[in-house]
């Protein structure tokens, strides 16, 4: 648990220092929170640090936090998700990195143990219909499942996978690129308060802090380390979600991505991102439990679904694949194509008229019938 100085030091710093600047990651290496909190504050150089800190109040900052039900979280604290510690130890995205200096956090759950099993689910804002689809249902079953689902919080495919996981009464939680006194969208207001009952929502920047095209971008850092994988539904070509998933991939964790409509723009970032080869393909919740799945952990294979025509015998199969798939032949024609006897055609093909998988034609041929091939329901798979 970090002492009252090091927190103050770092609530601070978080005041003067904007996220994802490198030059703090650096300091805080060598000389530790409150020296460098210390050595800003006397710094009599004209730069926006010094100039920032003259005018910290930490007072009032703490006050407003108060106010709106927040509480400063620093990595000595046991709160603290070591996951966020693989950002120290990153490459740069874009020339910002580093892990934050602490977050501010709303809501009763426990960060740490919210993002021991995460996976983040982003996307763009002008999502479709079914782009919202999926997200909603990915994140339903993941936090069906236990795991929480992280996101930004925003229009779109942030805010279904949101409600998929409230949906399912699971957990998720909430990445903001401002201060989490006002929430960002405000439209979503009512959605990120119920995020907070039942999750957690979290920002790097102080509260009072507007969001900004930057703190958009470093905030995705924060989103891509929490989680065990990535998945990106839906993003155009200027999505931010392509920022998440470099961040995603400096952290090492597994970028995934849902396929679309190629005529949709929306689907142009996942489809890029697996032609690179920087994702793998996905296309539910399935896919993505294997992939997040923890090395040596023995994953059970997806059982194919009995279908219709796996009820056949091998003679019955071997006629109804001679039939043509438009038009009719006659008995002998089917006999000699399936390598059968004419008597043992013959009573093939009643058995799978009586199926209504077969049908005879009116020029006294064999046709294929009005009964395709499907999944068996419950009852035909257990014999009734």
């Amino acid at each position: 648990m970090a002492d009252r100085t090091e927190r103050a030091a770092r609530m601070a710093l978080a005041c003067v220092v904007e996220a994802g600047d490198l030059r703090i990651r650096e300091r805080l290496r060598a000389e530790g929170a409150e020296a460098v909190w210390a050595s800003v504050r006397a710094s009599t150089t004209d730069d926006a640090w010094s100039r920032r800190a003259a005018l910290v109040d930490l007072a009032s900052v703490e006050s407003l936090a108060r106010r709106h039900g927040l509480r400063f979280v620093v990595p000595s604290d046991p709160e603290w998700p070591s996951a966020l510690a693989d950002l120290d130890a990153s490459e740069p995205v874009q020339q910002w990195g580093g892990a934050p200096l602490g977050l501010w956090v709303k809501g009763s759950a426990s960060l740490a143990e919210l993002a021991a099993d995460a996976v983040a689910v982003v996307g763009c804002r002008a999502s479709t219909a079914y782009g919202e689809r999926v997200a909603t249902e990915l994140a339903a079953g993941l936090a069906e499942g236990g795991t929480t689902v992280v996101s930004g919080g925003a229009f779109g495919i942030d805010a279904a996978a949101h409600r998929g996981a409230l949906a399912a009464d699971g957990p998720t939680l909430a990445v903001m690129a401002g201060g989490l006194d006002r929430f960002y969208p405000s439209a979503n207001t009512s959605l990120l308060e119920g995020v907070a009952e039942h999750g957690l929502v979290i920002a790097e920047s102080p509260p009072g802090t507007p969001p900004s095209r930057r703190r958009f971008l470093t905030r995705n850092r924060i989103i891509a380390a929490l989680g065990r994988g990535l998945v990106v539904v839906e993003a155009t070509a200027r999505s931010g979600a392509r920022n998440t998933a470099n961040w995603a991939t400096t952290c090492f964790r597994p970028v995934m991505a849902v396929p679309g409509p190629v005529s949709s723009s929306t689907s142009y970032t996942p489809h890029w991102l697996i032609r690179e080869g920087q994702a793998t393909l996905v296309t539910g919740l399935a896919d993505v439990r294997e992939i997040i799945a923890p090395m040596g952990e023995a994953f059970v294979l997806r059982e194919s679904q009995p279908r219709l025509l796996d009820l056949l015998d091998e003679e019955q199969a071997a006629v109804y694949e001679a039939l043509p798939s438009r038009g009719s032949r006659d008995t002998g024609e089917v006999a000699l194509d399936s390598g059968l006897s004419l008597p043992a055609t013959l009573a093939a093909l009643e058995e799978l008229r009586a199926r209504g998988l077969v049908a005879s034609s009116p020029d006294g041929g064999w046709r294929l019938g009005v009964v395709q091939d499907r999944p068996l329901s419950a009852q035909e798979e257990g014999g009734g």
